[in-house]
């Protein structure tokens, strides 16, 4: 069965740092792009950063530039994402999204559970 299990949220306060975890099961992270959303209450659902299959490509929200970087191990089937100067504003709960990259996965998508990240004095 496909899982993508998030980990590593939490309470933090601003200017702070925090690294989020991605273990996937049931695919191959060699053959999906990777990436992190959010959503906080009242707000769409936003994407955050992406990592192509190879890991030579990635791609990041204005608002994140800088802080924030998403990197992966497909050995170990993890994506990370490290946040870095974090602001109230990132608060939210942070999913896990896997989407396939060739002709053949191009349809198939999941999504983790979600791990709430809270930035708070």
């Amino acid at each position: 069965q496909v899982q993508l299990v998030e980990s590593g949220g939490g309470l933090v306060q601003p200017g702070g740092s925090l690294r989020l975890s991605c273990a996937v099961s049931g695919f191959s992270l060699s053959t999906y792009t990777m990436s992190w959303y959010r959503q906080a209450p009242g707000k769409e659902r936003e994407l955050v950063a992406s990592i192509t299959s190879s890991g030579g490509s990635t791609n990041y929200a204005d608002s994140v530039k800088g802080r924030f970087t998403i990197s992966r191990d497909n050995v170990k089937n993890t994506v990370y994402l490290q946040m870095n100067s974090l602001e109230p504003e990132d608060t939210a709960v942070y999913i896990c999204n896997g989407k396939g990259s060739g002709w053949y996965n191009r349809h198939i998508e999941y999504w983790g559970q979600g791990t709430q990240v809270t930035v708070s004095s």
